[in-house]
């Protein structure tokens, strides 16, 4: 398992907890380290639309002006807004065998897949 986001989120924190108390080996993925690649979010983007994966409700999103907003308006804009900004991606990303298999964190969700 993969697990993709940005170490200092709180969700990110809750998930890589729930995963190590329930021993569940994984790889942490930081986004402001290791970045995201065009090849990475196009898989994603083929496997959940782009309104999900763009985080409107958090602050990177909410920085933005009213025209790179407005500019969002499907796949390819999403695509080029989250290589641009990676914390715009809603977080984590859990990842097993290149699947997403679940984006957020609640911990019944985890319970559910694992």
């Amino acid at each position: 398992m993969q697990l993709f986001g940005i170490p200092n989120c709180s969700t990110v924190k809750k998930a890589r907890d729930w995963l190590t108390n329930n021993g569940v080996a994984y790889e942490f993925h930081d986004f402001k380290k290791k970045g995201v690649s065009h090849d990475l979010i196009e898989g994603w983007l083929s496997q959940m639309p782009w309104e999900k994966l763009v985080n409107r409700a958090g602050m990177t999103w909410r920085n933005l002006t009213d025209a790179e907003k407005s500019a969002v308006i499907d796949s390819n804009s999403a695509l080029n807004l989250m290589l641009n900004k990676s914390s715009v991606i809603k977080r984590p990303v859990l990842v097993k065998i290149g699947k997403i298999v679940c984006l957020g964190f609640t911990e019944a969700a985890y319970k559910e897949l694992i």
